[in-house]
This record gives structure tokens, C-alpha cells and sequence, in this order.
């Protein structure tokens, strides 16, 4: 089951933890999430899974920043969420959407326990001007039927702002 809206701010600081959280963007079963005013690009075009790919800030400035395509931007959320008993899920806003901006390439389904801002992996279709503080997604919660784990993973968990794929530690956990 999808929470409503409703009940995602009756779980405001029991089940939810959403901060800063505002009532106003609180929709009938989600809540928008904003773009904070940095983003990450990857320096290389040729990226390698078993190592650390080094990336360049960006600032989006008051006026707007114009993303390219084919090209994928890492950003994310200006909201801290984190939940102990529901399943967040992540997907773009429609108006976002209709103007060909993708806020997740992959990764718009979290784990129960995530505690964190969303990395977003924003990519256009064509080019968009975007712009800080935007709602630019929305959040939303499953509950979970059956017994858990509580996501602990150190890769992103308890981040503390953009991240780039680490997926290069899977690989020196497997070589162990």
C-alpha cells in the first residue's frame, strides 16, 4: 500500500522523517522533494566501474543553469528524509517530466532505513534551463509486509551531500 498524503504528515517525526519539511509541498500520496544548488558531472566520458571516477562541482545560480544532453548531472535533494518502517520510493514530478528532464536514470527505489538527501541522476532530452530550490520529484512511501532489515549499508546511507557511484567498493569486497 501507498501512504496518502495524510498519513505521510501524521508520520512526520514517528515513522517519517522529512526535514525541512513544509505542508505545502505535501501532495494526496507524496511529498516534493527540492533541488539543492550543486551538481556533480563526471570529468571522463569513459567511466570505470572498479574505480573511483573524479567529478567537478557545478553551482546553479539564481538565473538558471542550461543542462545538456547526453549527459548526466548528479544532484540532490535539498530534504534529509530517513524512515525506519516504510519502503521511500522516488520518481519525477509530471511537469518535470513534460519537459523531457529525468531525475533517475535507475535509482528511484530506496530501502527501508535510508537515512540521507536522494542523489539524483538528472538527464535531458533536450536542453533545460533548471534552477536551485525547484520541486524538482516526489517522495513517497510503501508499506512492508513481513519481517526486515533495516538498510545499513556504509556506501550511502547517513550521506551528507551529492555522491557519485561507489561502486567500485563492491568490487574490493570482492576481492577479499
Amino acid at each position: 500500500m501507498i501512504l496518502s498524503g495524510k498519513e505521510i504528515q501524521r508520520q512526520i517525526g514517528k515513522g517519517i522523517d522529512i526535514d525541512p519539511f513544509n505542508e505545502k509541498q505535501l501532495n494526496p500520496n507524496s511529498y516534493n522533494l527540492r533541488l539543492f544548488n550543486e551538481l556533480l558531472t563526471y570529468q571522463k566520458t569513459e567511466l570505470d566501474m572498479k574505480s573511483p571516477n573524479p567529478t567537478d562541482r557545478i553551482v546553479i545560480p539564481e538565473e538558471g543553469l542550461l543542462l545538456q544532453p547526453n549527459k548526466l548531472y548528479l544532484g540532490r535533494t535539498i530534504e534529509h528524509t530517513s524512515t525506519g518502517q516504510y519502503v521511500p520510493m522516488l520518481e519525477g514530478r509530471s511537469s518535470i517530466g513534460r519537459l523531457g528532464l529525468f531525475i533517475h536514470v535507475t535509482a528511484g527505489f530506496g530501502d527501508v532505513g535510508f537515512n540521507g538527501f536522494w542523489t539524483l541522476e538528472i538527464f535531458c532530452v533536450q536542453p533545460i534551463r533548471i534552477y536551485p530550490n525547484v520541486e524538482i520529484c516526489q517522495i513517497f512511501y510503501h508499506t512492508i509486509e513481513g519481517d526486515y532489515d533495516l538498510y545499513k549499508s556504509g556506501k550511502y546511507q547517513n550521506n551528507e551531500g551529492i555522491q557519485p557511484s561507489l561502486m567500485f567498493q563492491d568490487f574490493a569486497k570482492l576481492n577479499k
